[in-house]
Parts: structure tokens; sequence; C-alpha cells
């Protein structure tokens, strides 16, 4: 027997790749199912199932890719309703696979149609739970996304997830390895540990949603408290989840068209495309096409990307590391957004080698910010992270709601702008550079450098009660 996680950082999002006897099954793939073929292939088994917890919002699972490949049988839960070619299992249903078995275990809350996959060895002894989105390490499922689907209100949901905690998940044996569908960073639930696996009994002495002790009116309390508005694209990943997309090939062969400056600037006035660079953001700031907007690809990327590009339609134009492409295109299919319509070759430097205008944004260390008026900081971090600690006098403008009301800021008027460590204060400075802001500065190194720089009243350490 093979049980093997395959992690995904940039997602916190854990798939597996589970064989026996020649047959194997995959829960919550990834767009890109290459790898899943490949190990197949190499250890010689047949791909039997694609096992998935729930309708993902967070992502695009490659459930109808994988089963189109190697025609395995894509499995849901009770209450499930795909618009595709699907087998909806029984609560309690045991499926084999090879010498082994996995059983259903319809664990609703999170979604009405979650469900858990118990692993049975061949004595039918329990070796393994792969949880989805009904239990994490240290939290459990948020109950707010799927209301309306649902016709339920956060707290209907969070009653049915008490109920699938107690009498489907705690009663079964401790020893037992809990495999979730995310770890820490995932706007799935509020606070996860960024461990990815835990045996039963350690949770059930550890994790604050499974107290002994606890009745279901705190339960219900504790975990809807801290809930924060979800990212917009996560209804959007739900319906391409439930409906069906377009083929990763399609999709990565739409994005990979090279295009010199000339045709890049001609497709960009024609059709509105969205111009994202996703280089360094210290790189992107000492020079960047103007009205591009900054995501670095080297941190969280593809959550960011579908926080703030309201559209999964949204026709993008990417700016790139060369020979990266590929790499970008792909993550941002992940997330659902499938209409890349070309790079520009060569990169920024084709673009500046080619005498085009260029912008740039100021940059300065932390250790320099010295004497500066406190109301001039923008700190674009979490509310949750501004309120566990910040610069007194500082304005908390999280990057989150960019698309929302904004406060109103004086575009004539100098303002330093700070994150934790660098990545998300850039991202703001490309956004309101693009709208008009021409005096934005940013501070590098984050809150973190500020604090040790010295420069500035901070407010005392509260320990947050969510990371959302």
């Amino acid at each position: 027997m093979i049980i093997e996680q395959i992690y995904t950082g940039c997602l916190a999002q854990g798939a597996y790749y589970i064989e026996s006897n020649g047959e194997a099954a995959v829960i919550d793939p990834l767009r890109e199912v290459k790898p899943y073929l490949q190990k197949a292939v190499k250890n010689k088994a047949t791909i039997k199932y694609v096992l998935e917890t729930h309708f993902h919002a967070d992502f695009v699972s490659g459930h109808i890719d994988l089963a189109a490949e190697t025609g395995a049988k894509i499995v849901y839960g009770p209450l499930a309703q795909p618009a595709f070619d699907a087998y909806v299992a029984k609560d309690g249903e045991i499926l084999p696979l090879g010498n082994i078995f996995i059983k259903v275990i319809h664990t609703p809350g999170h979604t009405m149609e979650s469900t858990s996959y118990l692993l049975l060895d061949e004595e039918h002894t329990p070796k393994a739970l792969f949880s989805g989105d009904t239990l994490f390490i240290g939290d459990v499922g948020r109950p707010d996304l799927a209301q309306k689907a649902a016709n339920k209100t956060q707290e209907e949901l969070a009653g049915l997830l008490y109920d699938s905690l107690r009498d489907k998940i705690m009663t079964l044996p401790g020893d037992i390895i809990v495999y979730p569908a995310h770890g820490a960073g995932s706007a799935c639930g509020k606070n996860m540990s960024k461990e990815t696996s835990d045996t039963l009994q350690h949770q059930l002495d550890t994790n604050y949603a499974l107290r002994a002790d606890l009745d279901k009116a705190t339960f219900i309390k504790e975990v809807t408290t801290g809930l924060t508005p979800p990212p917009a694209y996560f209804p959007l990943n739900v319906m391409m989840n439930k409906q069906g997309y377009d083929k990763i090939e399609d999709v990565l062969k739409r994005g990979q068209q090279a295009l010199d400056v000339a045709q890049f600037e001609a497709i960009a006035n024609e059709t509105g495309a969205l111009l994202l660079d996703t280089r360094d953001p210290q790189t992107f700031a000492k020079g960047f096409i103007p009205n591009s907007i900054n995501i670095g690809i080297d941190g969280n990327f593809a959550p960011w990307v579908g926080t703030l590009i309201p559209s999964v339609k949204q026709e993008i134009l990417l700016i790139t590391e060369p020979g990266r492409e590929e790499e970008v295109i792909t993550r941002l299919a992940r997330v659902g957004y499938d209409y890349t319509i070309g790079y520009l070759k060569g990169g920024f430097a084709a673009w500046q080698s080619a005498g085009k205008e260029i912008d740039a944004i100021p940059s300065v260390p932390a250790i320099e910010l010295k004497d500066i008026d406190p109301a001039n900081i923008l700190d674009v971090r979490k509310a949750s992270e501004f309120n566990s600690e910040h610069i007194i006098g500082a304005t908390n403008v999280p990057l989150d709601y960019i698309n929302d009301e904004l406060p109103i800021l004086d575009k004539q008027k100098t303002y330093y702008v700070h994150c934790a460590g660098g990545y998300r204060s850039m991202i703001f400075n490309s956004i309101l550079r693009a709208r008009g802001y021409d005096n934005l500065v940013d501070v590098q190194g984050g809150f973190k450098s500020i604090k040790e720089s010295g420069n500035f009243n901070i407010s005392a350490f509260v320990c947050p009660t969510t990371m959302l």
C-alpha cells in the first residue's frame, strides 16, 4: 500500500495518491494532471478513482482532465450534483482498491456535499482519514462558504459540522493519520497549523474544535468568530469545479504565445488585457511597463491573483522572467484564470531595449524612515495582523479589500507603504500606481524591518484570534 501526499505550498493544498496491487486513487488533484499520470505509469498502476472531497472554492481541481485521460471514475459524496458524468456515492459505501478499501463518510458542514474518505487495509482496519476541508490540523473548515448553495446560514452549517465531527470523525480510532486538504496559509480555515498531517488522537488532544466538553452552541460561536469575507474568486472556482472547464493543454497553448514588443503593445491596446508582471517585487520597483500590476510568482501568487483580479474571464498579458512563462500560466489556471493570451518575449528587458516608456516605484529600507509622520504610513497587512501589532498612528488599508472602497487618500501626498515582508506592499503600490497615485514609497522588508529599526512606537502585541 502506498500513500503519498502531494503538497503545493502556493495554495497550501494537499492532493493524495493511494495505490494497492496495481490500482490507484487520486484525491483532490490539481489542475495539471501529468504528475499523477507519470506516477501511475512508473508504478505500472491503473488510476481507478478520482475522489473529490467537495466542490473546491480555492482552486480548480484536475478531476475532469484526469478522468478523461485514464477512464477513472470521478467520485463525490452524497448531495453532490456535478454537471458531468460522476459517481455520487452513498454514506458508508465501501470502494475496493487493489487489496485495500476506501470508506465514504459524508461529513457536511463546510459544504453540504463535503465527504471524508477512510482508508482501510486488507483486514479492514482503519489506517488514514482524508478529511478534505472538514478537519484540518489545528482547525476545522469554514462554515460560511456554501451558505447560498445550501440555503442555510453559517450558523446552521456550523451546527452540521459539529455533528459531522462528533458523530463521524471523533469516534474513529485515535491512531489513524489525518490527511487534510489544506494547511497554514489557506483561506479555507481561520488559523491552521503548518503541519500537513497528524494522528487523530493528537488532534483530539489539541484541536480547539474537538474538545470533548465542547457543546454545539459554543462550537458554533467559536467556529464563526473571526471569519472575514472570502476571496472573490471562490464562487467562480466552485462553478468551474461543478460545471467543467477547458483542458489544461488548451489553456497552456493559448497563453504561450510569444509576442515581440510591437505585438505585445498592439494587443494590450486592442484588448484592454491586464498587464501582469510576475517578477520579484524589488526588481519590479526599479522599472516596469506603465500600468502593469506586480504579483510576484515567488510568493502566494495564485491566491492573490484570485483575490485581486475580479473576473476569471479577464484577459491577461504576462511579463515574466524568461523561461518561467509556462509556470505562471499553469499557476494562473490552478485558480481558474484561463485567459492568458500571450507573454512579452524577452521580458521587461526587451521592452526597455526598444526604448519604450517605463515607470518605477521608490523603495527605501526601513532603517531610513526617520522623522516620518505615522499618519503618512499605510499598513496593507490583514486586519488581524494589524490588530496584533502595528505602528501607532499608521492607517490599516488591507490589500485584500483594495477593490472595495478605500479610505480617502490624497493623491498629492506621499505615503510610505508596508506589509509584513515586502511582497504585498508592492502589489498594493502597483495597483494604486495604475490608478493614478504617483507618490507611493515602498518600505523594504516590511513591518519586521520597521520594528527592528526602532524608529517608531509599536503597539503592544496581542495574540491574533484568526489569520484571515
